[in-house]
């Protein structure tokens, strides 16, 4: 993933009803390590990074690259929100600004997910207006399937990769947040 262009980054923290959306800080390296090393996060994502890896090869503070959010409830971090130009790990978003998001198993089910993506994407479509935005998830993954329909991301295509079938959407510019 690479810069947005001329967007300032970071932005000014992002508050929702219950969430803020801000750049990493070294306070999130625990979490980010948990949840880049959970089995249940990488289900459909080819599997867990090994947390030795991970505890040897992540800074103190975690990168702060344009596009990456860290998504904290009550100050701590539940999940993290990359939104950024794709720069061809799937060809058919190379280019395009791409959503990714991966949340901490405990906070599945409470909505954080679709309150933090719809705020990041109000939050591109102000600093960036008329781009649309792609997502990639397994056909398999019923949680993200449906989250990508409730933020307004219609299909374009299906394809296999990865060893599984994938679904590759599009959010259009004026596609409404929930």
């Amino acid at each position: 993933m690479t810069e947005l262009g001329t967007v300032a980054w970071p932005p000014a923290p992002i508050r929702t009803v219950r969430l803020v959306l801000r750049a990493p800080e070294a306070r999130d390296r625990a979490a980010l390590i948990d949840l880049l090393a959970s089995p249940e996060v990488g289900a459909y994502l080819g599997g867990p990074q090994p947390r030795e890896e991970l505890e040897r090869a992540m800074p103190e503070t975690p990168s702060r690259r344009p596009g990456f959010f860290t998504v904290a409830r009550d100050g701590a971090m539940i999940g993290r929100i990359t939104l950024a130009r794709d720069t061809g790990h799937l060809p058919r978003a190379a280019g395009r600004a791409e959503l990714g998001y991966l949340f901490l198993p405990e906070a599945w089910g409470y909505g954080y997910a679709a309150e933090a993506c719809a705020a990041a994407l109000d939050w591109f479509a102000a600093a960036l207006p008329g781009e649309p935005v792609v997502l990639a998830t397994q056909t398999a993954n019923l949680r993200s399937m449906r989250l990508a329909a409730r933020l307004g991301f219609t299909e374009v295509e299906r394809f296999e990769a990865y060893g599984a079938e994938q679904w590759f959407g599009m959010r259009s510019p004026a596609a409404p947040s929930p």
